[in-house]
């Protein structure tokens, strides 16, 4: 009985060693030593003893030395003149980035007629939201103010097609002499859960004639799934990728030698979240500008924003993050297209920005100097005005005199 006993004892004790030897150890936190940090760090950032830190003061001693001041400024909007102008009955709205072409701006925008009458009705002729039933028109401009309307760019396709309810909020490329438009498209009918795509034009000058592709450059994800047939996009039983349902925004980059398609994804579902709507951005990249675009398996690439505003700067692609999501109101920079990291903030940035990029010399706020937003009369109606960015360097009191200072490089 004793010698069972003794083995009983052995296994166990043997059983309690080997557990001990092979169970794993949660990793240890990273305790970061910030004597090292420099007493002109310390001083401009109000901090006076390193042994105790708020995690608010750690974070700001990990911010890289990259954060500048360059990316801070203050927004104006004007209203436009000539055919731009507020028109009752008119929806002008999502203008792209302008092109300057012998002497002239162009844009091009979304364009519908009448009211918007929503969901619930006769979804076959009644306009669902203010972006269906869209063309997209082109305007030029001589000084970037008084414009002229020149007419229909892309028209929505013919029944059956996946463009035939609504063709909506381009962006413009100029590649090599020629001029590639992106947009959005609707197949009929439109209901809350009709997924979108996105479309391509292409032509060999600023006023067309462009020639659509006969399909689509890019698609939802078809991952998700619906709960039910009542028409409720919160419905579902599966989510899928955080595009699963929509598409939208596109603009095409060319970075790297390649083709780089930002677009912003909605997903089945769609929920509110601490930051907003639950809205994110992806990427699908291609060789040659008409595609085939091949989605990057990194997508997501933001976990915020809403239009897409992208542009070249140095070595790597800037983007300005809107409206939803917990990094909202920041600009993000990725040397690579994919990795995003902030920036800085930018408070009051108009929304479905058409940049200037001629403005774009890689000096920050510089890319806001100029250019064309939208601004919503009410919901049925919308028109294109004109922004300007001005840098912001200090802030003072009413009648307060303040000697010159230096740029603060934190």
């Amino acid at each position: 009985m004793k010698a069972i006993k003794f083995l009983a004892g052995s296994v166990l004790i043997g059983a309690s060693i080997l557990s001990s030897c092979t169970k794993p150890t949660a990793p240890q936190a990273e305790v970061k030593d910030y004597t090292h940090v420099s007493q002109e760090k310390l001083d401009f950032l109000g901090i006076t003893d390193v042994n105790h830190l708020s995690a608010a003061s750690k974070r700001a001693l990990d911010w890289p030395d990259s954060l500048t001041n360059e990316w801070f400024g203050e927004f104006s909007v004007q209203d436009l003149k000539g055919d731009l102008a507020y028109e009752e009955g008119v929806v002008r709205r999502d203008p792209s980035a302008l092109l300057h072409v012998d002497g002239k701006y162009y844009v091009y925008y979304s364009k519908s007629v009448g009211k918007t009458d929503g969901f619930g009705g006769d979804i076959e002729n009644d306009k669902v939201f203010p972006w269906d039933r869209c063309d997209i028109w082109y305007a030029t401009s001589e000084d970037g103010w008084t414009w002229k309307e020149e007419g229909p760019a892309v028209l929505r396709g013919d029944k059956g097609k996946f463009d035939d309810r609504s063709v909506f909020t381009p962006e413009i490329m100029e590649h090599e002499g020629k001029y590639y438009l992106c947009y959005q498209t609707i197949k009929s009918p439109y209901d809350v859960r009709t997924k979108n795509q996105v479309g391509l034009a292409w032509s060999e000058s600023p006023n067309g004639p462009f020639k659509k592709l006969e399909e689509p450059i890019l698609s939802p994800a078809n991952n998700g799934v619906w709960k039910g047939t009542t028409q409720d996009r919160f419905l579902v039983e599966k989510k899928g990728d955080f595009d699963s349902h929509k598409v939208h925004d596109p603009c095409i980059i060319p970075f790297k030698g390649k083709f780089y398609l930002y677009y912003k994804g909605e997903q089945m579902g769609e929920a509110i979240t601490f930051g907003g709507r639950q809205i994110r951005h992806g990427v699908a990249i291609a060789d040659n500008p008409l595609g085939p675009y091949v989605k990057s398996p990194y997508n997501p690439i933001s976990n915020s924003g809403h239009e897409i505003c992208v542009w070249k700067h140095k070595d790597g692609i800037m983007s300005l993050i809107t409206t939803d999501g917990p990094e909202k109101g920041t600009v993000q920079f990725a040397a690579d297209g994919i990795n995003f990291n902030i920036m800085a903030s930018i408070p009051g940035a108009p929304h479905a920005m058409g940049l200037n990029r001629e403005l774009n010399n890689n000096e920050g706020f510089g890319i806001f100097g100029w250019g064309l937003t939208h601004k919503y009369v009410n919901y049925d109606y919308q028109h294109i005005r004109r922004f300007a960015g001005k840098r912001k360097t200090s802030h003072k009191a009413k009648n307060e005199q303040t000697a010159k200072q230096p740029k603060a490089t934190r």
